[in-house]
């Protein structure tokens, strides 16, 4: 998986980075050169790079234990209840 995620953060930064920061989305990954759309989508930031984070953070298991933490589909650490 670290692989094929550092594959996609090349191709964002290649493809998606805008100079002023940020990123933009595309109106079409099939073509290069890309077309962009002049929008970054706020689940960019919010989920996709900090699901890439962990998937390249070593020790984010020391600090959140899948035992004890679950991650939504926002990628948000939630406590497990147990009963």
């Amino acid at each position: 998986w670290r692989e094929a995620g550092w594959k996609m953060f090349l191709a964002w930064e290649k493809h998606s980075k805008v100079s002023t920061g940020g990123y933009s989305s595309l109106h079409s990954v099939l073509h290069v050169p890309v077309s962009w759309r002049d929008k970054m989508e706020s689940f960019f930031p919010a989920e996709t790079l900090k699901y890439l984070f962990l998937l390249f953070d070593d020790t984010w298991t020391e600090k959140l234990s899948l035992d004890k933490w679950v991650f939504n589909t926002e990628a948000h650490p939630l406590p497990v209840w147990t009963a």
